[in-house]
């Protein structure tokens, strides 16, 4: 009798621990679900008219830069990586802006091919300013004029043509 009494008590403890560990289960998997919804909300891949963007002032927080170059990049967006050099490039003297949206590894990445070269904007600043102009697509190239008014925008950095020197 004494080991039937034993044997009941160590299963119901095995029970409780399975379903301890049950419980530490579907925590995680909500945890995952969450990140994966947040990261789902990535950049468009909508097509997208950048002639939208002509003729409207740059927010406060990129104008105070006196931008003649501006770019607008995504961490989760492949092209942008592509194209960040080239824009560093492109950068160099001309009073350019980098707008870099995203967290993380990827983001880092991409604000430190372009430090050496432009201004940066990140986190929520980054943000407010992507929300102010309603930028729909990622890269997005904008050559701003002396008064802080889009003059050009295009998805493709060699589609812009060259924007005057910095003065």
């Amino acid at each position: 009798m004494t080991f039937v009494v034993a044997a009941v008590v160590l299963v119901g403890v095995l029970c409780v621990f399975d379903l301890v560990l049950t419980f530490a289960v579907l925590r995680r998997l909500r945890e995952h679900t969450a990140e994966l919804e947040r990261l789902a909300v990535g950049p468009s891949f909508t097509p997208y008219d950048h002639g939208v963007l002509v003729g409207r002032a740059l927010p406060e927080a990129a104008a105070a830069h006196k931008p003649a170059l501006v770019a607008f990049f995504d961490a989760r967006c492949g092209t942008c990586h592509e194209h960040a050099p080239r824009f560093a490039a492109r950068a160099r003297g001309r009073g350019a802006l980098a707008v870099v949206s995203g967290e993380g590894p990827r983001a880092d990445e991409l604000a430190a091919h372009v430090a050496h070269d432009a201004v940066v904007i990140r986190d929520a600043a980054a943000a407010e300013v992507v929300s102010a102009l309603e930028i729909g697509a990622f890269p997005t190239f904008l050559v701003v004029g002396p008064d802080g008014v889009v003059v050009r925008a295009e998805a493709d950095l060699e589609a812009l043509g060259e924007p005057a020197a910095a003065v």
